[in-house]
């Protein structure tokens, strides 16, 4: 595939973790927020995704606080969360930790209230009457129109506003596949000039690709929530996984069990996988791709937050899955895992997947009971097996042949890593 953009060196083998402002703390702010970030860094976060930081439209606003997707302006900041100087001084507390900051980018449509609407009202989508329209079934927002050469325009210097004024490091681009990929084009070339960035889609065309270095992994985690409801098998997830195997060289997937959407629409990652929830977690960190953390996963959050409203976050002191998370992104960064290929191995049961990650000399080994049965058995015979293993949450050490037997209660994870 043509014009592929090389992906930023610090990027590749990244964790990322989406941060909810409005639901972090009971300030809900970017200083209450800033307060967080050397506790980030340290469970091996390396990519902190902030969503919307614009204002938020009055007109037409859902719930209470509205939807952070519905912006009023493009280059101002939203004052629930603090001034622009708050902003900025969050950034830079980023970077002093080694941690980027990227920002949600809704560039697909803005709030009924955009100053656009009465400034350029010809850059929106309009019907035969001459109303704005929005085509994908959400009432808070309206159409851009991007046949409009000046309104792109316009749009590529609110995001470079980010990157001079800011010192953002990326963007992840909300519904990206609604806007044309050449926008994309011109957007990355012109921002990428000012500062080389990180770009994540949240889309699942392979197309977007030729711009994008991460995209959604959508159709793996719709077909994890059928497997939960038996509507498919671990077969059904291998395939998906395999069609990710035709994207263009060097191009990563997002897996995550959590997210804004998903938690807020269709629950949390326990109401969702229940007992596998955790299993599920450990295979985004260990696959070829880009694993996401969102806000409160790590305490763990069992509940779901409201959208339009004010719903802080019930942090658990300590927070649970802190050591689990720093686990796995360490391992995340390991050779194997960051460089490595990938061989699904053969088990006797048809709900435990199991699979090694190898790069050289350094392997891991992940075995996930996805079955609803206690103490099953699984017998593993790979070469590479052979060797001094350390159980990458235990810490325990073990020394393995070429063929081992290993037993796994329903939803138990084993990971085991080469020393």
């Amino acid at each position: 595939m043509a014009n592929h953009f090389p992906t930023i060196q610090w990027a590749k083998s990244a964790v990322l973790y989406e941060a909810n402002i409005r639901q972090y703390s009971t300030e809900g702010n970017f200083n209450a927020f800033a307060k967080h970030l050397p506790r980030l860094k340290k469970m091996g976060v390396d990519i902190v995704w902030l969503m919307p930081v614009t204002p938020i439209s009055i007109e037409g606003r859902q719930g209470s606080l509205g939807s952070y997707y519905a912006c009023s302006s493009y280059t101002k900041i939203n004052d629930e969360f603090g001034t622009i100087d708050d902003f900025k001084n969050l950034v830079q507390q980023a970077h002093s930790l080694g941690l980027k900051i990227i920002i949600d980018w809704v560039a697909n449509h803005t709030g009924l209230d955009h100053h656009w609407t009465k400034e350029h009202p010809d850059w929106y989508v309009k019907d035969e009457e001459g109303n704005f329209v929005e085509k994908n079934g959400w009432a808070d927002v309206i159409d851009l129109n991007y046949e409009v050469a000046a309104m792109r325009e316009v749009m590529i210097a609110a995001m470079k506003y980010w990157i001079t004024e800011c010192d953002i490091d990326g963007f992840r681009c909300d519904m990206a596949h609604l806007v044309p990929l050449d926008f994309w084009k011109t957007a990355r070339i012109e921002c990428d000039a000012v500062k080389p960035l990180f770009w994540l889609a949240e889309c699942e065309v392979v197309d977007y690709h030729n711009v994008f270095d991460v995209s959604y992994a959508w159709s793996w985690m719709h077909e994890t929530e059928k497997f939960i409801k038996q509507e498919r098998s671990l077969n059904d997830i291998n395939n998906v996984l395999h069609s990710y195997t035709g994207y263009p060289k060097d191009s990563l997937k997002l897996f995550y069990t959590a997210n804004h959407d998903e938690n807020s629409w269709n629950g949390s990652e326990y109401e969702k996988y229940g007992n596998l929830a955790k299993a599920f977690a450990v295979f985004t960190f260990t696959w070829k791709g880009m694993p996401l953390v969102y806000s409160g996963q790590e305490s763990p959050n069992k509940k779901r937050l409201a959208f339009f409203d004010k719903d802080a976050i019930e942090w658990n002191n300590p927070l649970q899955l802190e050591k689990f998370y720093s686990s796995l992104s360490l391992l995340h960064k390991s050779n194997a895992v960051a460089n490595g290929e990938t061989f699904i191995l053969p088990t006797s049961n048809e709900n435990v997947f199991a699979f090694l990650r190898r790069k050289e000399a350094d392997v891991v080994l992940v075995i996930l009971n996805l079955s609803k049965q206690d103490r099953v058995k699984v017998l593993i015979e790979n070469d590479w097996l052979k060797g001094s293993f350390i159980n990458i949450f235990s810490g325990l050490g073990f020394s393995f042949s070429r063929s081992e037997i290993f037993e796994l209660m329903s939803g138990d994870y084993l990971v085991y890593q080469s020393v």
